[in-house]
């Protein structure tokens, strides 16, 4: 492409959420951690390998019975409060910067489980009803 020498219109974005198609059975609930798969497609988080959290899934999802990319799954970056692990594992101030990950779509870790679980975000504030966890 040439540089202009007119003016474009040019599209724009919040940049807050995002439409992923859903994996072929996938079901996201509203409020849940939503995770994008190796193959790019929208999952819940949950304890796996080669899953990207990627914020908070918007509206509910059920492609149960549907092919990859049949539904798309709006998901929001940002920081969201969700449930602290537990005992050894739950995350505490020190850990404020840190990445968390992924026990499942609701809780988050401060380890990666032996190497089981997938980064979910990073520890922004924890507080006594959990972890708020930021979305990029």
């Amino acid at each position: 492409m040439t540089a202009l020498t007119v003016d474009r219109p040019t599209p724009e974005r919040s940049g807050d959420t995002r439409g992923i198609p859903a994996a072929a059975g996938a079901v996201l609930h509203a409020g849940a951690m939503g995770a994008i798969n190796a193959a790019g497609t929208a999952v819940p988080m949950s304890t796996a390998l080669n899953l990207k959290g990627v914020g908070r899934v918007e509206k509910p999802v059920d492609n149960t019975s549907g092919a990859a990319g049949d539904l798309v799954a709006e998901i929001r970056r940002g920081v969201f409060r969700f449930n602290n692990s537990a005992s050894t594992d739950a995350i505490t101030q020190a850990d404020i910067g840190s990445d968390c990950y992924g026990v499942d779509d609701q809780t988050v870790a401060k380890t990666n489980g032996t190497n089981t679980r997938s980064v979910a975000g990073k520890v922004f504030d924890v507080d006594t009803q959990g972890v708020w966890v930021q979305f990029f």
